[in-house]
């Protein structure tokens, strides 16, 4: 079976990447336009935990013709749940594999896999012109993200990253809120998070084992090196914490919680990053903590031409690291949430998703009135994805928009593994300081899992 091998040395700079990060056109989708009343075939790979719910969606909103997982009991247990409404869904362990094998029959995919494996997987379907929704953070590499969005331009399917606070009505108008001007000129914002809730810090455990007969442990390293497997220290949920699978904290929640903060501010493309932290251990894990702080340059915004946006400093904190409490004006600081800080005054949202907000000083917005509608409302995260594909409007969270968020905070990986203040240069995705650094940026694949 003939499986994509070649490598891509290097990604060129998009024209699309100046535009608008969301566009109200329609897409012309190859041929696969349907009509609203017919439901879409998907194939879902990876179908536990958060793939779980992902196909979940698919199923209530679609066909599912097939599911992939490297764990077989994970792989049986879906097929169970699935059994009432689609007996004859087909399983498979490989996704190369399941996407040759089924052509035609599949309109679009969910990729729900650990992060070093959402590129390989989404890539592989764009490429055969399957639409895709893929989990945040979009990918494992600044590389990877730059070219999902290429490609998903370039194959005229649609998208949407799983960060599902982008749908709420909330996110929606405080952007709106931020937009019209209500803070100010915003110079500065905080972000932060109660990740990590698994084992960060630590070296590589010692020795290795013959992996259990349901786990396909070659399949699990996918795109990554060959290491031995350890029980419990990878599989199933840990993975997160370890360099070559996950991206830690920071890509495990910013795709959520600083998303408010980027779409409103139009945080693209900073100009340094420098990060504080317990420091990567033995290069095999993130960190304990860590505090990173982005500075992002003057910029026109997107929307209205004539708005400049000034400088902004942006700080992330994880690992217990907090901003400071006067800045709340007496309110409870969250576990997670973000503040935007503004000339005018401050927004604070107090989760997650940015979905829910104060604008403070309480008593001086005690009269504010929200701005008018300027987004379009969204019928659910997954829905706007599955109305993408039959010919509708965009998602949100395509991968246009996804794309650059995901760069965005993939940065901050990038400070934390040079241990070195990072000079970006966005346009050829390198640091001018460091030329020849390259971790967080790009990456080796494994022979068989190139993109």
């Amino acid at each position: 079976m003939a499986f994509q091998t070649t490598r891509r040395d290097f990604v060129k700079q998009s024209a699309a990447l100046g535009a608008a990060w969301w566009v109200g056109s329609r897409p012309a989708l190859h041929g696969q336009e349907k009509s609203p009343v017919e439901r879409l075939n998907f194939a879902c790979v990876g179908v536990d935990g958060k793939g779980d719910s992902d196909s979940g969606d698919a199923a209530n909103l679609g066909n599912i013709v097939a599911i992939c997982d490297i764990d077989d009991q994970k792989l049986e247990k879906k097929a169970r749940k699935l059994a009432e409404k689609f007996p004859e869904v087909k399983r498979f362990n490989d996704y190369r594999q399941m996407l040759e094998e089924l052509g035609d029959t599949v309109d679009a995919v969910t990729v729900s896999t650990p992060d070093h494996m959402h590129a390989p997987v989404s890539m592989m379907a764009m490429k055969l012109g399957k639409h895709v929704f893929c989990q945040k953070p979009l990918t494992w590499s600044i590389e990877e993200a730059r070219l999902m969005h290429e490609t998903a331009a370039a194959k005229k399917v649609a998208t949407q990253m799983g960060n599902q606070g982008t749908s709420h009505t909330g996110l929606r108008e405080a952007v709106e809120t931020v937009r019209a001007g209500a803070l100010g000129e915003v110079r500065e914002a905080h972000i932060w998070t109660n990740r990590p809730i698994w084992p960060q810090g630590t070296g590589r455990p010692p020795g290795g084992s013959e992996p259990p007969a349901f786990l396909h442990w070659d399949l699990f390293l996918g795109a990554a090196p060959e290491r031995p497997y350890v029980a419990g220290v990878y599989h199933p949920f840990k993975w997160r914490g370890w360099l070559d699978f996950g991206t830690g904290a920071l890509g495990d929640m910013a795709c959520h919680t600083a998303n408010m903060a980027v779409m409103a501010l139009e945080l693209f493309d900073a100009e340094t990053v420098v990060a504080e932290s317990s420091g990567i251990v033995e290069d095999e894990t993130y960190p304990k903590y860590s505090t990173i702080v982005f500075q992002f340059p003057e910029r026109t915004a997107s929307w209205d031409s004539s708005v400049k946006l000034p400088a902004c400093r942006v700080t992330w904190y994880d690992g217990g690291k907090r901003p400071p409490q006067e800045l709340l004006f007496g309110e409870s600081l969250a576990d997670s949430g973000s503040l935007l800080v503004g000339s005018e005054g401050t927004l604070y949202s107090p989760n997650d998703y940015g979905s829910s907000y104060k604008l403070l000083p309480e008593d001086k917005f005690a009269d504010f009135k929200k701005p008018e509608p300027t987004l379009p409302r969204s019928p659910g995260h997954f829905e706007e994805f599955v109305r993408a594909c039959k010919g509708g409007e965009p998602a949100m969270s395509n991968f246009g928009y996804a794309g650059r968020l995901t760069e965005t905070i993939l940065l901050g990986n990038v400070a934390l593994r040079s241990g070195e203040k990072i000079e970006w240069d966005a346009k050829s995705m390198r640091a001018k300081n460091l030329p020849n650094f390259t971790g967080g940026i790009t990456r080796e694949y494994r022979k068989g899992f190139s993109i």
